[in-house]
């Protein structure tokens, strides 16, 4: 008898310590951001990791030269922004890929005839991992990493500025900057979206927090259907409703690094 409740007493012990094991190990859950319908993004949580929380949109801008106190050239009111999510507690800047070489979208309102742009991704210890110089045109721009660029490695947080400079004076009149992670994609996730049409991957990149894959194929669809929604949709979920209609433009590389 006494034998007999040992095991049993044993026999719980392992389920405890499975069950808080599981709980444990458990991630945390993904938060939905914006409204029904299109307008929703499913935000991963945030790295506990970050140190300072970067900078989405610039605030305001100087001039060129020796005129400082005179703003550059602005195509309109609006501000250099990054196309990514903003953890509104924290202000942290911050979206995940499943990428080896993610695109990077970004809003510029500067004239190319006075400014250039320079885009910078960091791995850890600020080390530069690609650079490149620009001829920014006003309206949104993406940055695509070249093959040469070393792919980013999976489960590893990386870094990315993008700056404008004078050309007059070289020096900085706007940047923005945040982060990016590199996450596996699991094997589930991956056969639906082999089956998936542009706009069910939308949605699958979107309720499993993977915003850059996300905006990617939302642009692909604007660029392909002027109807559809995907890509108003995840702008106005991430709080940059006043983008919805810039125009997409080219971008044209100056300088690799």
């Amino acid at each position: 008898m006494r034998s007999r409740l040992q095991k049993i007493q044993f026999t719980l012990a392992i389920s405890w310590t499975f069950f808080n094991f599981q709980t444990l190990a458990a991630p945390p859950p993904l938060q939905k951001v914006g409204q029904a319908g299109n307008s929703f993004f499913v935000a991963p949580p945030p790295p506990p990791d970050i140190g300072e929380p970067g900078q989405r949109s610039q605030a305001g801008s100087r001039g060129c030269g020796t005129d400082m106190s005179k703003p550059v050239t602005l195509v309109s009111s609006k501000q250099l922004t990054a196309l990514v999510p903003i953890y509104s507690g924290s202000q942290l800047v911050f979206g995940t890929t499943i990428a080896e070489r993610p695109r990077f979208f970004f809003y510029v309102p500067y004239s190319s005839a006075s400014t250039y742009g320079e885009f910078v991704l960091e791995e850890a210890q600020n080390q530069t991992i690609y650079k490149t110089l620009l001829t920014e045109t006003p309206g949104v721009v993406n940055i695509s990493l070249p093959s040469k660029a070393a792919p980013l490695e999976i489960g590893k947080q990386y870094r990315w500025y993008f700056n404008i400079y004078c050309k007059k004076d070289n020096q900085i009149i706007g940047n923005v900057e945040g982060y990016v992670k590199r996450e596996q994609l699991n094997s589930n996730l991956k056969t639906q979206l082999e089956k998936a049409t542009l706009s069910q991957r939308v949605t699958l990149y979107r309720t499993n927090g993977i915003w850059y894959e996300a905006l990617n194929t939302a642009s692909e669809l604007r660029r392909t259907n002027s109807q559809d929604k995907s890509w108003a949709g995840l702008l106005q979920a991430v709080g940059l409703n006043d983008l919805v209609n810039e125009p997409k433009v080219d971008c044209c590389a100056l300088e690799n690094q």
